[in-house]
């Protein structure tokens, strides 16, 4: 069997994301062994199509997959709060394209419990299935080396204690709330990782929260994801205060690091994680508990506990099993008649785009 796993992400160069970082751990969990052959973007045809994006290319790409597509839904309109400028003029395009991706595809994989009910509220007919995003442990396994260059690359001296963000330089992704925590633990040193996309909402807040803010946090850009596993192993304590997320990808390499791991207090994360994690409401709650887990060893080393048996919940071998069945159910299944709105779009000038690999 031939999969072909798609993604704009790579055609476009917009790596800065977790829906990149979902495309290549797929391409990589694919390739570790020899039962299914991988054919990345244009590089071939395949039996199935797997879509980790939703842009024209997905749209176009499809065609040639009459009943064969897969589309993994990483995100759902929600997630356009706080993230792009007039998000509340937009929402109801927003909720229309969405629903015309979901519509195209035969297989939608909802990776959490609130993508699951975001794309049955839609009300089209495309089978969904729940499926986790893998985690490939040995990728982010901390190792004496790793945790020196990370220092090094996080400007961090000897003893510096050193508490770490990822994610998009945008409002929903909690940044305000990380520069408030830094001015309140001048005791720490903060670092974030992450680019700004093009388009993002309350740009003016962030810019000018960014420039005042206080020495002990730096902001050090995107970086590329095979360099990330030395960015986390530098570090001793990972905070997620973002908003809105679905299944966030950052504060589980970070977990799989073996760094402590602090989530904003959501609901989404009650519906999806099956273990104990630590968690906080606001910036005093995330000062409180960063200062705990600098003070009080037990406390970190609970931290540590916490995020080895979070990590269990994504095991690779499972999520690779689940996928390889879904595959070849859609490759022995016969073509069924199935329309939505984009197959009535001619596609016959959309242009040819040049060979990628994962």
């Amino acid at each position: 069997m031939k999969v072909n796993v798609c993604s704009e992400t790579k055609l476009y160069g917009m790596q800065g994301e977790g829906i990149h970082t979902s495309f290549i751990d797929c391409v990589d969990l694919l390739n570790q062994q020899n039962d299914v052959e991988v054919v990345v973007n244009n590089n071939g045809k395949g039996d199935v199509m797997h879509s980790h994006t939703y842009g024209p290319y997905y749209f176009w790409r499809g065609l040639k997959y009459k009943g064969k597509k897969v589309f993994t839904a990483h995100i759902i309109p929600d997630s356009a709060k706080g993230s792009i400028p007039f998000h509340h003029v937009l929402m109801p395009l927003v909720k229309w394209y969405f629903k015309q991706v979901i519509a195209y595809a035969d297989v939608a994989i909802a990776i959490s419990p609130m993508v699951e009910d975001a794309i049955k509220t839609m009300g089209t007919k495309t089978k969904v299935v729940r499926l986790n995003n893998p985690i490939l442990l040995d990728k982010w396994k901390r190792t004496d080396g790793s945790r020196v260059q990370g220092r090094a690359a996080l400007q961090l001296q000897e003893n510096d204690f050193c508490v770490l963000g990822v994610g998009q330089l945008q409002s929903r992704k909690g940044c305000l709330d990380f520069i408030a925590m830094a001015k309140q633990t001048p005791e720490a040193q903060f670092r974030w990782i992450g680019g700004r996309p093009l388009f993002v909402d309350n740009i003016k807040d962030l810019d000018k929260a960014i420039a005042s803010a206080p020495a002990n946090v730096k902001f050090l850009g995107m970086q590329l994801l095979e360099e990330m596993p030395k960015y986390y192993a530098g570090a001793d304590l990972f905070v997620f205060p973002s908003f809105q997320e679905n299944s966030p990808l950052a504060p589980i390499e970070a977990a799989a690091s073996g760094l402590p791991v602090i989530f904003r207090n959501l609901p989404e994360y009650k519906a999806l994680y099956q273990s104990d994690y630590f968690t906080a409401d606001g910036v005093a709650q995330f000062v409180s508990q960063i200062k705990l887990l600098m003070t009080y060893q037990a406390a970190y080393n609970r931290g540590i506990l916490l995020s080895e048996q979070l990590v269990k919940q994504f095991d690779k071998k499972v999520v690779r099993e689940q996928l390889i069945t879904l595959y070849e159910s859609l490759a022995k299944k016969p073509v069924a008649k199935r329309t939505s709105i984009v197959d009535k779009i001619r596609f016959s000038n959309y242009p040819q785009i040049s060979n990628a690999s994962a």
